[in-house]
């Protein structure tokens, strides 16, 4: 997975930590931090929460993963 420097730079442009948004998911942060790595996606129910408090459209989580499966 690529790395997710859109996200951060989103949470960032509210003002939040890693820390405090994790918080308001209800995840461990090491888990946000994983999101924003590209190491893990997030559930689609996370996904749908982080799009609500940041205004984004939740499938981009999983934009790349959908473009691979449709060049196969």
């Amino acid at each position: 997975m690529k790395q997710r420097k859109w996200l951060k730079e989103i949470r960032e442009q509210k003002n939040m930590t890693q820390l405090e948004f994790s918080e308001l998911l209800n995840i461990p942060v090491t888990t946000y931090a994983s999101w924003e790595q590209g190491v893990r996606n997030p559930s689609i129910d996370k996904a749908k929460d982080v799009s609500e408090i940041l205004g984004i459209d939740w499938t981009i989580f999983f934009e790349h993963e959908l473009l691979e499966m449709s060049r196969k």
